[in-house]
């Protein structure tokens, strides 16, 4: 820590000389509110604050060091010139509470970011406002609920597939409808016979995540969303896996009739550390009364904020959303056109299917049929070895300077690996985790014990990961050196 470099007198930056008149701080701040002594901060000289930091990110894993293939997360690499723009003064030190008079360069911005995502998606209307895929979800799910309301109807229930992801029915619930499971059939596919049982009058929306969290196609996803809408329910699209579909199929043209984006995984903005994150949603015609307040619009040459939306649910964020996200998201549709995009997903499937194979030959892979984005493994058979789990292996994967897939999860998959390499790795870097998952294997026959203790080359070993879910333990003692 810096306290264990910290020696008296060292400093990493000094003050000039005050060239106004000394003011005493009790005229400003009562004495009972001051300090009875200095504070205890380290004292460290520049060169060695930024070798410490320099040394603690060396230490963490992140895109930039190292193959991050987080299933579900799309953990792709964030080009530099996105974060170029980004910091433009122009962008960077715009306050919020700005006037549009002279906020229209990034009004523009974000206008033609919104036209651009209804571009892809073939959408009518986009609101950039929510601040996270979660939370496009619950904007997505209020939509719906407020549609229904003004048309006069009473559902109460929303659809969602067994392989959706958690957030699904957390967002379901928070916006007052009640979430029904739908089954996989054998395939790892939306049983079709399920979902027509459970369909009814009550019945308001599915959600869907397509391709779903197996990396799977739903092959038959046009008659899901022809039948949901005979039973005059709305479909919506988790657009967590668009890195599958952009310029390849539209969602509009699934039946799809809204969904949510997730800026900082398919468009590249930083996605490690909790964010930050925007999930913007799109909608067809009939919905777009309903989006969050302001909706950018434009006015003859100007871009304006539109209040005046007597329909709308109202606002979900402060402001408008994670402007500077918006920014990269962005740059990188406007580098890379219409023909990247596409060209994207194709190495994206490509990438996944690759891997498949790999690391077929290693762990099991219960729906061996083609993939999209990503593909789920199973560590099933590493307990044939004392009763190794997926974890042991996630935990050995550290030590050959991987970062672990997303693990237990789906949950239909027992001892799951979710595994999405992204479109910016090479062949080079694909094979290279392929040979460290046989080498763990062979660890994991010849001394199971050195997996299970595994990771060994990380300042911190292995945590008590039940632990810190439960029970939040922060310390913080600098007169101890902690």
């Amino acid at each position: 820590m810096l306290f264990d470099l910290s020696k008296p007198g060292r400093r990493g930056f000094s003050f000039s000389a005050l060239d106004v008149p000394k003011q005493d701080i009790t005229d400003f701040i009562p004495e009972r509110y001051l300090r009875k002594e200095d504070a205890l901060l380290p004292e460290i000289a520049e060169p060695e604050l930024a070798r410490h930091y320099t040394h603690l990110a060396s230490l963490n894993h992140h895109i930039d060091k190292g193959f991050y293939p987080l299933g579900s997360c799309t953990m792709k690499y964030n080009p530099k010139i996105n974060e170029d723009t980004c910091r433009f003064s122009g962008f960077s030190d715009l306050h919020p509470l700005s006037p549009s008079q002279i906020t229209q360069g990034a009004l523009e911005l974000m206008f033609e970011l919104q036209k651009l995502l209804t571009e892809i998606s073939g959408f009518d209307a986009v609101t950039l406002q929510p601040a996270a895929g979660a939370q496009g979800e619950l904007c997505a799910n209020l939509i719906v609920r407020a549609y229904y309301k003004d048309k006069g109807e009473a559902r109460t229930k929303v659809l969602i597939p067994d392989s959706a992801h958690g957030t699904n029915p957390a967002s379901v619930t928070l916006s007052g409808f009640e979430s029904i499971t739908v089954a996989s059939n054998p395939d790892g596919l939306i049983d079709i016979d399920d979902l027509t049982e459970k369909l009814s009058t009550d019945v308001a929306l599915i959600m869907i995540t397509n391709p779903n969290t197996l990396g799977l196609f739903e092959r038959d996803i046009c008659k899901i969303t022809e039948k949901i809408h005979r039973a005059g329910a709305l479909a919506y699209l988790d657009g967590a896996n668009l890195n599958a579909l952009m310029g390849l199929v539209k969602p509009c043209q699934m039946g799809f009739d809204i969904m949510h984006f997730n800026l900082h995984k398919t468009f590249s903005t930083p996605h490690g550390g909790g964010g930050p994150g925007s999930g913007p949603v799109g909608v067809r015609g009939e919905l777009a009364d309903f989006l969050p307040v302001p909706v950018i619009e434009k006015n003859g040459q100007d871009y304006i904020l539109n209040y005046n939306r007597p329909k709308s649910i109202g606002k979900l964020h402060a402001f408008f959303g994670n402007f500077l996200v918006m920014v990269r998201a962005y740059t990188y549709i406007r580098m890379l056109g219409s023909t990247g995009l596409a060209d994207v997903s194709r190495n994206a499937i490509l990438n996944a299917n690759y891997l498949k194979k790999l690391v077929g030959e290693y762990l099991d892979v219960p729906y061996p049929q083609h993939c999209m984005h990503e593909f789920v493994a199973s560590g099933r058979n590493l307990k044939q070895f004392n009763n190794l789990r997926t974890a042991d292996l996630a935990k050995r994967l550290l030590d050959y300077s991987y970062h672990s897939p997303t693990v237990y999860f789906p949950l239909i998959v027992s001892e799951a690996l979710m595994i999405e390499p992204t479109e910016t790795e090479t062949t080079e870097t694909l094979e290279g985790f392929a040979v460290a998952i046989h080498r763990i294997m062979e660890e994991a026959r010849i001394n199971p014990e050195m997996v299970r203790k595994a990771p060994h080359t990380t300042p911190v070993k292995r945590l008590d990961e039940v632990h810190a879910v439960k029970e939040l333990d922060v310390r913080f003692r600098p007169d101890r050196r902690t």
